[in-house]
């Protein structure tokens, strides 16, 4: 039930636009909108089908966090955007959002829901450099900030597989782990 709920989510949401059709830089920002638009709701709204209301509330953390330690990177960090519309390029928000609101989903609903879930957090991001609204270190700011805020907040439902991310000086990954 929960994955096939995201999956229609999804698929509705490829519908609307196509990356393929994206031209220019405000069909990209459209697609970022509808992305983390889609996935924040589905964050809130997968545990409330589910009358998991502990994971309504920790989604409703995640997300909140995420956001407000956007909002704060922005105050104190006057980076100008690629577009130079203004100076509220760093972190990416949207890229925030999407990776708390993925990042909720894995831990709390397991791996079936996390690959569509950070496919379509990555298309965010990507669709905000593409859209000439931030620099890719935003969006890199964006989902670190976004994932921290989600394996905080979020406690695991079905911890039998696990994919954990990791980072050293030379390489990055993600390390998938399965008890049984």
């Amino acid at each position: 039930m929960k994955s096939r709920f995201f999956a229609v989510m999804f698929v509705l949401m490829l519908g609307i636009i196509s990356p393929a059709q994206a031209s220019d830089n405000k069909q990209w920002a459209n697609i970022s909108d509808i992305a983390v638009y889609t996935l924040a709701g589905t964050a809130l709204a997968l545990p409330a089908v589910r009358d998991d209301w502990q994971g309504f509330r920790q989604a409703a953390y995640s997300m909140g966090t995420a956001e407000g330690l956007s909002i704060l990177g922005k105050t104190v960090v006057h980076e100008q955007r690629p577009d130079h519309s203004d100076n509220n390029s760093f972190p990416s928000g949207h890229t925030t959002l999407a990776f708390s609101s993925a990042t909720t989903l894995y831990r709390r609903y397991g791996w079936q829901t996390a690959v569509p879930a950070y496919a379509l957090a990555t298309l965010t991001g990507y669709a905000r450099v593409d859209a000439r609204k931030h620099h890719w270190y935003d969006v890199v700011a964006g989902a670190v900030i976004g994932t921290g805020s989600g394996w905080f907040f979020t406690d695991a439902f079905n911890d039998k597989v696990q994919l954990v991310p990791w980072v050293d000086s030379k390489s990055a990954g993600v390390l998938v782990g399965m008890h049984w």
